[in-house]
């Protein structure tokens, strides 16, 4: 049971350090069409960072899964060392991955909706004017088209994993 946890949560440790990976490498690509994107809307380029909108691994879309990883791999290890105390902290960390991972695909889904309510409390017109469905298609365009394979893989991993931790855990 104890390698099946330590695998789970390796391989989520790696499925989470895998987004700020792709956003490194391809963030400023993205972040480029985007702004070239509300160039041809008429919005002024600067809107985006203006408002706390980037595409690469700065700031929480780096520390967020990094310091996920981080705590997955340090939960590893600590049960590979064979701390008895590890089947109640894992089971709160497996549950944590599982409820945490479904707040990251509703945040994916909204992200639309979301950025338009965004724009909308700025009360600025220009952003209000914003196409955010094609600013973000834009931006999407600009990651390889394996990144959204990568984020299928991602999620299968981290909730079938946590899932199957979570069974064994209980079932122990």
């Amino acid at each position: 049971m104890n390698a099946v946890i330590i695998a789970v949560e390796l391989a989520a440790a790696a499925a989470f350090l895998s987004i700020p990976i792709v956003r490194h490498r391809y963030g400023a690509r993205a972040m480029a069409d985007a702004e070239a994107e509300l160039a041809r809307q008429g919005v002024r380029t600067s809107a985006l960072r203006e408002n706390g909108m980037r595409f690469d691994a700065s700031g929480h879309e780096w520390w967020a899964p990094g310091g996920i990883a981080l705590l997955l791999v340090t939960a590893a290890g600590l049960t590979l060392a064979g701390f008895d105390w590890m089947r109640p902290v894992n089971l709160v960390v497996l549950s944590l991955l599982f409820l945490g991972n479904c707040v990251i695909v509703y945040s994916n889904l909204t992200a639309v909706r979301s950025v338009q309510a965004a724009f909308r409390r700025k009360n600025d017109p220009e952003l209000a004017g914003v196409d955010v469905p094609a600013l973000l298609q834009v931006a999407e365009a600009g990651f390889p088209d394996w990144t959204w394979t990568l984020q299928k893989a991602r999620n299968t991993i981290v909730f079938a994993g946590s899932a199957l931790g979570l069974i064994l855990l209980a079932m122990a």
